[in-house]
């Protein structure tokens, strides 16, 4: 494996973006809603995890617009990264870091975003040739803290922190040079999936508290 098997250009687009909305969906058809809301919200970004039937569907219907960033989330195996592939996704997130997923991903030519939360679990995905990992999940795996405490001899490795981070502890993260961009859904709630504009408010409201944050 090469000594570096993350596309530069999409890490920094990703972190250009400063916040990635973790959708679940449950109906496909409000996919396109959501795709609307995003864009006029200003974060044309997107991870839509497998955590449903309509995860995959819902993933090529966002994707083939043309104007998101669209990865796959909660992507367990290989299998898995074919299909999100197929769909249209740019990028493979995976709760916990796996080789088999990792190199897959490779195989297609699309950027991995492993877990990782452990001086282990970095230092394997270091060998895996990634630079940049999700932590996750965050809050409950000592929060900005422990990001700070891995950082430090880690230290050119970015970290994608995702789990229990909303506006309230938002700037704990931004505040540790080693955090690329937040993963969340606060700014995407299940529940409210289908009201484009509540979503695309809700959406507004995160890009300028991000913003704010981390100009």
């Amino acid at each position: 494996m090469s000594s570096s098997v993350q596309d530069p250009a999409l890490l920094a687009k990703l972190a250009g973006h400063l916040l990635v909305p973790v959708v679940v969906i449950d109906d496909a058809g409000t996919a396109d809603s959501l795709g609307d809301a995003l864009v006029a919200g200003g974060l044309p970004v997107a991870e839509v995890t497998f955590r449903t039937a309509a995860g995959l569907e819902s993933l090529r219907r966002l994707a083939g617009r043309g104007d998101l960033l669209v990865g796959a989330g909660t992507v367990l195996t290989a299998a898995q990264v074919d299909l999100a592939v197929a769909a249209g996704a740019e990028y493979i997130v995976s709760p916990g870091l796996s080789r088999v997923v990792v190199e897959r991903c490779v195989d297609h030519g699309v950027l991995p975003l492993p877990g990782a939360v452990t001086a282990t679990e970095v230092q394997a995905a270091l060998e895996l040739g990634l630079t940049t990992v999700k932590f996750f999940p965050a809050e409950s795996s000592g929060g900005a803290a422990a990001v700070r405490a891995l950082a430090a001899p880690f230290i050119d490795v970015g970290f994608m922190p995702t789990g229990g981070i909303g506006p309230d502890n938002l700037a704990d993260y931004f505040a540790l040079p080693a955090v690329r961009a937040v993963g969340g859904s606060w700014m995407v709630p299940r529940a409210a999936l289908g009201d484009t504009e509540r979503i695309a408010e809700l959406v507004r409201q995160a890009v300028r508290l991000a913003t704010g944050l981390r100009p």
